[in-house]
């Protein structure tokens, strides 16, 4: 993907799962990426992310918390160069049904998933709009567009920072910056398997559930992170210049988007 090339790049979430393979994505294509998460692993999964000797370096933020942020984005700025790509894939998963929902799981979703895509984003903008020019991809969820049992409280937290993203893009486009959104469905990573219960789990969620009221996968097939970086790395090049405000679902036609 042209345009990849040279940029800096910070994406959140890096340390595992989709955050990881977005990060490995943009490296690969020459990208001088800053992997923050919370978790300290993020120091060990930027060290295995190394492409073509291309830098990954990594950084310890807590996305919900807006001092850290203010500082992650300053130290990236500084550090590394003027930033070019925000890619937000931090996100928490506490299922569960309504009912049963507490004060603290529900704040704690919308604090990292929501909250967390405000305050980078806007730490974010605010040197692109400087600097006239860049993207901003977040990696929602299919949950955002389709109810699910008991994942309101997530499709909720989601679904907010799917549309924070597409009003962010109405504000920047002036700016050339581009902002949009990637939602994948079901997608092989430690969150997914947490919600399985054996190791047919992955068959349930492609055949689906009448119980749950849950389509299957049409394609037949669980996400690989890697296909959710892909359709990351077309939203940032300059494949993707004329696209903004776009909401591209990765689920393998599960949402039918009907």
């Amino acid at each position: 993907m042209s345009g990849v090339e040279g940029r800096v790049a910070i994406v959140t979430g890096a340390a595992r799962g989709i955050g990881a393979a977005v990060t490995a994505a943009l490296a690969r294509q020459g990208a001088l990426v800053a992997a923050a998460d919370v978790d300290k692993e993020v120091v060990a999964t930027a060290a295995a992310h190394r492409a073509d000797g291309r830098q990954v370096r990594a950084f310890l933020t807590d996305v919900s918390d807006p001092v850290a942020v203010d500082e992650l984005v300053a130290d990236v700025d500084r550090l590394l160069g003027g930033i070019g790509i925000l890619v937000n894939v931090a996100g928490i998963l506490r299922p569960g049904p309504v009912l049963a929902t507490s004060d603290a799981d529900w704040a704690a979703m919308f604090a990292v998933n929501t909250t967390g895509v405000f305050l980078t984003a806007r730490a974010v903008a605010t040197r692109m709009v400087a600097r006239g020019g860049g993207s901003i991809v977040t990696v929602g969820s299919n949950a955002a567009g389709v109810p699910r049992t008991g994942m309101a409280a997530y499709a909720a937290s989601k679904a907010a920072a799917t549309v924070f993203t597409r009003c962010l893009g109405l504000e920047l486009a002036a700016h050339g910056i581009r902002c949009n959104i990637v939602s994948p469905g079901s997608t092989d990573t430690a969150m997914q398997r947490a919600l399985w219960t054996d190791e047919h789990g992955a068959d349930r969620v492609i055949a689906g559930s009448l119980a749950e009221y849950r389509t299957g996968i049409p394609l037949g097939r669980i996400a690989d992170p890697a296909d959710i970086a892909d359709a990351v790395s077309f939203l940032v090049s300059d494949q993707a210049r004329h696209i903004t405000m776009h909401d591209l679902y990765v689920d393998g036609g599960a949402t039918l988007r009907g």
